[in-house]
């Protein structure tokens, strides 16, 4: 669905100014490009929290400690 909307507004770009819609179809790439570093990075970062969670929790889960849903509060 998100590809047909990204298809929908470069045609009524290109209709309404297309030497911007064509810069931005051959910028695209190179955004994507500079932008995988940073994906990569927030990955990394995700994947050392949920070790971190799971490392911190390990001595209660042990014990018989149940997880909590996500929206419980004490």
């Amino acid at each position: 669905m998100k590809t047909l909307i990204a298809l929908l507004v470069w045609c009524l770009l290109l209709v309404l100014c297309w030497p911007l819609a064509l810069l931005a179809l051959v910028l695209w790439p190179l955004v994507w490009l500079l932008s995988l570093p940073f994906r990569l990075v927030g990955i990394t970062f995700s994947a050392l929290f949920a070790f971190l969670q799971a490392l911190l929790m390990l001595p209660a889960r042990l014990l018989g400690g149940r997880p909590r849903p996500a929206g419980a509060m004490a």
